[in-house]
């Protein structure tokens, strides 16, 4: 009976979180993970100053794409379709769905592997089939409403990192003065790291999840229809603000968590990067004992159940909004055949990739820098929406929030052009 209310409490308090927060936790998916650990086990910490820099980015971008859902009653591609050149549209749809697919299979790799350390008898092959197959079954037959709570679940696996972090870490003051301090290095590989960590962060499918989310949150309250949606109040967007700058300081310390792990275990004693996510487990049991070592395995497992789902609904999303079909994870399969086969065939590729004799976490970091290199036109597209007055119905962009994204649109197109010629 104790069980049972402490649970019931627990539920009251996932309860009061919503899109934002799935998105911040979904953000630190096994791509993020394995991004973070390589820059940590590369640099040590001198890149940790990145985890502090990008939150402000991150949160007025998620920001601007929750307004945008809440205020249209559509998501970002619906917006683009009606109101932007098709090729625009076409573009952002067609990179997001490739980079999605790509990240899909690597994840579930990545969780495959993971689980075969604590279930070692179990082939890879039927691993990586099980977590499709689950998956699917999740987002296709499970209620809106219901599947919210199950990713809210899934967002706890994050907090083993957070654990391990502490376990593994000596020196706090040269971590501190990492975190503020920037370090800059002009070398090709730096600028790679620094690439993949903004794209890693602030990522294409983040944008798309987050702005249908909220339209899912308001077609769960009851406002079916278009009409009914669109425009927002100011408690509404003082709540979802609040929502989103949750989702990404739960993001961002994830991520703080796992640079400085990263460097302790690997960067001190010389390890370069990481080959698999096993590796990365193993490498932390003779430091911090089997506890560390199962927490990381369990954290690559929790947040691909997570971050899997987001990925191939985000580029379902996408592609039915561009193409004008019906699409939601409110409706049922019988009502939305196209944005549930779209879940499908993402899932299905991303699940013949790792049959490919490809290394899934070559794959996870170059998903992250291909990110990175897009980013920057896709921040220029949300801006252009976010401060169309038409469009936004008196709720566009601030002074503030424009100079952020500004800055943010500047320092991506740096970043990925300083790469690119280095």
């Amino acid at each position: 009976m104790v069980h049972c209310r402490h649970m019931g409490r627990l539920q009251r308090f996932l309860d009061r979180f919503g899109p934002g927060f799935i998105t911040g936790a979904s953000d630190n998916d096994p791509s993020g993970i394995v991004t973070y650990t390589q820059v940590g086990a590369h640099f040590g910490l001198a890149q940790l100053w990145t985890a502090v820099f990008c939150l402000p980015f991150m949160g007025v971008m998620q920001e601007m794409v929750a307004r945008i859902g809440m205020v249209t009653g559509e998501g970002l591609v619906a917006s683009l379709r009606k109101d932007y050149p098709k090729w625009i549209m076409w573009s952002f749809v067609g990179l997001l769905f490739g980079a999605n697919t790509l990240n899909i299979g690597a994840d579930l790799g990545a969780m495959a592997d993971a689980s075969r350390l604590l279930i070692p008898a179990i082939p890879f092959p039927v691993l990586v089939v099980s977590f499709t197959v689950l998956i699917l079954l999740l987002e296709i037959f499970i209620t809106y409403k219901t599947y919210a709570k199950i990713l809210k679940w899934f967002a706890f696996s994050l907090f083993g990192y957070i654990i391990t972090a502490f376990l593994v870490t000596t020196d706090w003051g040269n971590v501190l003065a990492h975190s503020f301090i920037p370090t800059i290095q002009i070398n090709r590989d730096f600028m790679m790291g620094l690439v993949a960590i903004l794209g890693t962060t602030i990522s294409p499918y983040l944008f798309i999840w987050q702005s249908n989310e909220q339209v899912e949150e308001e077609i769960a309250k009851g406002r079916t229809t278009l009409r009914q949606r669109q425009g927002a109040t100011k408690q509404e967007l003082k709540a979802m603000r609040k929502d989103v700058s949750t989702g990404m300081l739960f993001s961002q310390v994830i991520t703080f968590c796992i640079m400085i792990t990263a460097s302790a275990v690997f960067f001190s004693r010389g390890i370069d990067g990481i080959t698999s996510a096993s590796q990365a487990a193993k490498m932390l049991e003779p430091i911090a004992g089997n506890f560390s070592y199962i927490l990381y395995a369990v954290g690559i497992i929790g947040t691909g159940l997570l971050a899997v789902p987001v990925l191939s609904a985000s580029a379902s999303y996408a592609m039915s909004d561009a193409l004008g079909i019906r699409s939601g994870l409110f409706h049922k399969l019988k009502q939305a055949h196209g944005f549930y086969g779209a879940i499908t065939v993402s899932t299905l590729i991303g699940l013949l990739i790792n049959f490919l004799n490809l290394n899934h976490i070559s794959v996870l970091y170059w998903t992250a820098v291909i990110n990175g290199l897009v980013m920057a036109p896709l921040i220029g597209i949300i801006l252009v929406i976010a401060n169309d007055k038409r469009v936004m119905r008196g709720w566009h962009n601030g002074d503030l929030a424009n100079l952020i994204g500004l800055i943010s649109f500047f320092v991506m197109t740096c970043a990925a052009v300083m790469f690119l010629v280095l």
